[in-house]
């Protein structure tokens, strides 16, 4: 295993998964266009087995995001998941232009780099929008797609791209950072709120005080994040399988059928007794899910 950029302290987790998760963190030096020295990637790899499910988490997030779900896909295939372009673990370097293009191909090179096989793209959230583009954009490298309450059919607000440094610096040290908000947007992922656990909490927040955190978030926000991909999503050509929350506060619940109905090739399942992240709240019922889709 390759050393991460700096350690990163396992202090405040109780939950074995998530201690496990730490200490399987990996890193590699991925090269892109944009930074041909290469960014300091971090991911998680377990298990054997084609086709390979590649993981890819939601906003302000990590690859602990997946530190239930990982174990159980590794019983059946190599399992990876990723920190995506300035967020988690991996590199943010003074200057980073984190955007929706920079992501996808920071994704791509990694792909390319480490697993080198068509993949099942699993997105979560975020990761959902990110995984279509990265269907969209890369045919070849996806073998079939798995959205979890994904982000991605409507578009997030266009003020984001006037965010000034102050307000940026605001928004994300001074609202963002605090225990007691990131506290009350756990609470809300959840359906039942106990999940929101103080292991819970400091697996949301380990990321935090990587160099340049706030910076890449104003970053990420500035460059409209990722927009609506409603009017692109019949050229979705591979099997799609949509596992959906039925008690989604985050994002609600509407935008599933809207994904099932667009996406030609693809069954919506709805996860009960669940908020936004089912992976976290019902894993066992995710990973038989996405077992079978990929089987």
């Amino acid at each position: 295993m390759l050393p991460v950029l700096s350690p990163i302290s396992t202090d405040g987790l109780t939950e074995p998964t998530s201690i496990a998760m730490v200490a399987a963190i990996e890193s590699r030096s991925i090269p892109v266009p944009f930074r041909p020295e290469g960014i300091e990637t971090t991911y998680v790899r377990q298990g054997t087995g084609s086709p390979p499910i590649l993981l890819l988490h939601g906003f302000d997030s990590s690859v602990l995001e997946f530190r239930r779900l990982l174990p159980l896909l590794a019983q059946h295939a190599q399992t990876w998941a990723i920190d995506l372009l300035g967020f988690g673990f991996t590199e943010r370097p003074d200057g980073l232009d984190v955007s929706p293009a920079n992501i996808e191909t920071h994704l791509h090179s990694f792909w390319q780099t480490a697993i080198q096989r068509p993949v099942v793209l699993v997105g979560a959230s975020m990761g959902g929008a990110a995984a279509i583009s990265f269907t969209l954009a890369f045919p070849e490298a996806v073998e079939k797609l798995v959205l979890i309450d994904s982000a991605g059919y409507g578009g997030g607000p266009a003020m984001g791209r006037f965010l000034s440094d102050s307000l940026g610096n605001w928004v994300t040290e001074g609202f963002l950072k605090k225990p007691s908000v990131r506290q009350k947007i756990s609470e809300k992922a959840y359906f039942n709120p106990t999940f929101a656990s103080p292991d819970a909490r400091t697996c949301a927040a380990l990321h935090l005080d990587r160099p340049n955190w706030s910076k890449s978030l104003i970053s990420f926000t500035r460059s409209g994040g990722y927009r609506s991909c409603k009017a692109r999503l019949t050229e979705v050509r591979v099997p799609t399988s949509i596992l959906w929350g039925e008690c989604d506060r985050i994002l609600g619940t509407k935008d599933a059928a809207k994904f099932h109905r667009a996406i030609r090739q693809s069954k919506l399942m709805w996860v009960p007794n669940c908020g936004h992240v089912p992976h976290l709240e019902r894993p066992d019922t995710v990973a038989a899910a996405i077992a079978q889709f990929v089987i």
